[in-house]
């Protein structure tokens, strides 16, 4: 049998970064947290967290963490069929997601916070691009992802939700300077782009997609949804901008489409770990049904 309390500690030094702080969100001391692990690192045969600031697990510790979510939700979904069994003042449980940064930012974050208000969990989302989210379940460090991934992860079910539209967009300021001539792979080899990280492929994809051949960019790197639109509104680049979040932009004229009527739509899916809990179940109910409001459907 596995020492949950062990278990506990590693979840907590993940989830904290540091085993100071995960003794003082398990109300002990740093050495009982450092013992708890060291025998459970005896006991599997190898080393389940690399020390460092922050601390992060390796792929065993990563595998040990998503047993104790599972676990956790589970025990939390039979303390509520037999409210006998649940410890008093029992505790919300975490249940960790990734997305990625647009969905966040737009459809996503009103569905979840809606599950939230209603369900005992507390939700650990970690954002990364849509086409590297999968890559979390797969390494047991999510129960659950919004990515471009059809395919299922293993041990996971994987249903569509939809596509998410983007479209080339700048300041009229920024295309009278940069493409008073049109459009094409010469003005945008020149024209500064936003990028939201190294990850991010939307433009790369636009761009081949109108010029049909690779296109090097210049580019800004901004890791914010929300700062792409300030600085596409300062004249700082172009950027693929969900169409949701740019829409009230787009009426006003304070941005307009690089080249109108070619749209970027973006295939999103949820993958969720088998058999994980009801919780997640309700959680799933959720998000599908804001996509079918918030993303391109059928």
């Amino acid at each position: 049998m596995l020492d949950y309390a062990a278990l506990n500690a590693l979840a907590a030094v993940v989830r904290e970064g540091s085993f100071d702080r995960a003794a003082r969100a398990l109300h002990v001391t740093p050495s009982a947290i450092s013992q708890r692990i060291r025998l459970l690192e005896e006991r599997v045969g190898c080393a389940l967290v690399v020390r460092g600031q922050p601390c992060v697990p390796t792929d065993t510790g990563r595998r040990m963490c998503q047993h104790i979510d599972r676990v956790r939700l589970l025990e939390q979904e039979l303390n509520e069929a037999l409210p006998a069994l649940a410890p008093e003042g029992s505790a919300r449980v975490s249940l960790p997601v990734a997305v990625n940064a647009d969905s966040l930012a737009t459809w996503f974050a009103p569905a979840m916070a809606a599950y939230a208000a209603q369900a005992p969990v507390l939700m650990a989302i970690s954002v990364d691009d849509q086409d590297h989210t999968a890559e979390w379940l797969r390494t047991g460090a999510v129960l659950a992802a919004v990515t471009s991934a059809a395919r299922p992860a293993t041990g996971c079910n994987s249903q569509p939700l939809g596509a998410m539209r983007y479209l080339a967009t700048a300041s009229p300021a920024f295309v009278a300077q940069h493409f008073v001539g049109g459009v094409g792979a010469g003005s945008l080899a020149q024209a500064p782009s936003l990028l939201f990280n190294t990850k991010d492929e939307l433009q790369v994809s636009w761009v081949r997609r109108l010029c049909h051949r690779h296109v090097e960019l210049p580019r800004h790197t901004l890791p914010s949804s929300h700062a792409f639109v300030t600085a596409a509104l300062a004249g700082m680049g172009w950027g693929m901008f969900p169409q949701a979040m740019v829409a009230p932009q787009l009426a006003d004229g304070s941005l307009v489409e690089l080249v109108p009527g070619t749209p970027l739509d973006v295939p999103l899916h949820w993958q969720t770990a088998r058999a994980a809990s009801g919780l997640l179940d309700g959680l799933t109910r959720q998000i599908v049904a804001a996509a079918r409001t918030g993303l391109l459907v059928g």
